[in-house]
């Protein structure tokens, strides 16, 4: 069997951004592929009746530690990180056009979109930014945001979101390999542990 890792991911969490690009490294280097599973975190924390923005909701020391670890991060893994001016951002609109991609597509413009808000603070809530990048990078936009407002895709990521939840997700990133889940950006090395064949003797 193909070797595979599932990437929960949402575009508005500063931890999935750092981890999109470390977490296919990871699996390229083990030889296993990356599947991304679009989900709606806000969906999936107001299911868990968890709060909506917990970085919010720290007290000021912390979220200071937190804001100072993920320029850390982004630094060590080579990417560009600016807090952006929009924070918490309503990603659902920019989400509803990712589960109408697959394969290639749906990878390529999730990167984009994360580098865009997280890396270059772009508004990619707003639908005339948003549909302006999917120009640029050679998509339909029209179609693609018309179709954020068909019933089926709406399902799909609330779908996504429900499965997420039900197989143990609190936040994101989530990354499952099997039946092993494993979250945040910082438990990569358990990622490609699990790829080599590790099962922890507990959790």
């Amino acid at each position: 069997m193909a070797l595979e890792v599932e990437y929960f991911y949402d575009l508005s969490s500063p931890y999935a951004y750092l981890a999109h690009e470390e977490v296919a490294r990871v699996a390229e280097a083990k030889g296993a592929t990356v599947r991304w599973r679009p989900f709606f975190l806000g969906g999936l924390f107001k299911s868990l009746e968890s709060q909506i923005v917990p970085f919010n909701e720290a007290s000021p020391a912390k979220r200071n530690i937190l804001r100072q670890d993920m320029f850390r991060w982004a630094e060590v893994r080579s990417l560009p990180f600016s807090w952006p001016s929009v924070f918490p951002m309503m990603t659902v609109r920019p989400m509803r056009v990712l589960v109408q991609l697959d394969g290639e597509a749906h990878a390529a413009l999730a990167r984009h979109l994360f580098r865009q808000y997280w890396g270059h603070d772009v508004n990619i809530g707003d639908a005339t930014v948003l549909h302006a990048i999917l120009m640029s990078q050679g998509f339909d936009a029209d179609a693609l945001l018309a179709g954020c407002d068909d019933p089926e895709v709406k399902q799909k990521l609330v779908a996504a979101t429900d499965e997420a939840r039900q197989r143990g997700a609190c936040g994101a990133p989530t990354f499952f390999v099997g039946d092993l889940l494993f979250w945040g950006q910082d438990r990569l090395d358990f990622v490609a542990r699990a790829l080599d064949g590790w099962r922890p003797r507990q959790g």
